[in-house]
């Protein structure tokens, strides 16, 4: 999956068909879900769930741009909430009709990208760091510069998180507009890109269990499935800092179920729902009552929940403004087709 892509950069529309009595479209992230949650759902509720999956920002903006997609509920990354309100295609988070609202973990009740919960509910987050073959023994963004390391390592196919290692290499924000910075963190991806086998996401896990990647620019979410498949994996949060992302659960304004969209989100709120997901999916969720139900080894989880000295170190995204989404755009476009 590519979790991100610029605003300026989006073009096309895919439109996603049309939408029917007590049916509930809802369009997700792929693997954010466990097996019985949809079936659950429809059965308790009477209703039939259309669900779709996507595996990148861009491929989400495609389908529900047109504002006569077919979806209600969708979940885009914290950083695209800005970018979706300017394009009004949000309706406000109704809190009356969320009962189950108070079990957010308190980080997440007043988050810095939507401090009043108004356009969306924070479901699941991460972090980007380094998933490597533990003999290795990677700390740092700079050991992906390693000589030994050639054409054995992947970076994420995903122009900000791979500009915002460069720039942590460099001691620049995830987020710097500084053309000059950019410049610096895009002369840094050229080299790297000599060295690299692929860009890759998700992917990238089966790569990593084999032991045919050696290191590889990843989401915890995708690290830590690899260590459940094999010992022979490690994850590391960069010591240079690394980035935080939150996908949030958001009603689109053309939605004529709005009343049902929230009984959905309030019905993933549910501590235990929220847990079964949890286990199945190996994500680390917003949900703090439902962090309370998982099994220690889950919920003490350093890779998928790392500890406050080690999370201080994260970064989250923030939108960028349109000049500086420009010159991104630009820069990762130049480093692709080097």
């Amino acid at each position: 999956m590519k979790r991100r892509v610029f605003l300026s950069g989006l073009a096309g529309v895919a439109g996603c068909g049309g939408s029917r009595t007590l049916r509930l479209n809802v369009c997700n992230w792929s693997d954010y879900v466990a097996e019985e949650t949809i079936p659950n759902f429809e059965k308790e509720f009477g209703v039939e769930v259309r669900y779709g999956t996507f595996e990148s920002s861009a491929e989400l903006f495609a389908k529900v741009m047109s504002g006569n997609s077919g979806w209600d509920v969708v979940f885009p990354p914290a950083e695209d909430l800005q970018g979706l309100r300017a394009l009004n295609l949000l309706a406000p988070v109704r809190h009356e009709l969320l009962r189950n609202l108070d079990r957010l973990e308190p980080g997440f009740r007043r988050p810095p990208w939507d401090p009043e919960l108004r356009w969306g509910i924070p479901y699941m987050h991460g972090s980007t760091g380094i998933a490597f073959q533990k003999h290795l023994a990677i700390r740092r963004w700079a050991d992906l510069w390693r000589d030994p390391l050639q054409g054995r390592i992947t970076l994420l196919d995903d122009p900000v998180e791979v500009l915002g290692a460069c720039l942590k290499k460099l001691g620049f924000s995830i987020n710097s507009a500084d053309p000059v910075e950019l410049r610096a963190a895009q002369a840094e991806a050229l080299e790297l890109k000599k060295r690299i086998r692929a860009f890759l996401n998700a992917e990238v896990r089966d790569q990593l269990v084999a032991g045919d990647v050696q290191a590889a620019q990843a989401w915890a979410i995708t690290a830590q499935q690899a260590i459940a498949e094999t010992d022979r994996v490690a994850f590391a949060h960069p010591e240079e800092g690394f980035p935080l992302f939150c996908d949030n659960a958001v009603i689109l304004r053309e939605s004529r179920r709005q009343a049902l969209a929230h009984r959905f989100i309030d019905y993933l709120l549910r501590p235990d729902v929220a847990a079964a997901i949890v286990v199945a999916t190996g994500t680390a969720t917003a949900n703090g009552a439902a962090r309370g139900l998982l099994p220690a080894e889950v919920r003490d989880n350093p890779v998928l929940y790392p500890p406050e000295e080690i999370r201080r170190k994260g970064e989250w995204f923030e939108p960028q403004p349109p000049a500086s989404r420009k010159l991104r755009d630009r820069l990762w476009t130049e480093i692709k087709a080097a």
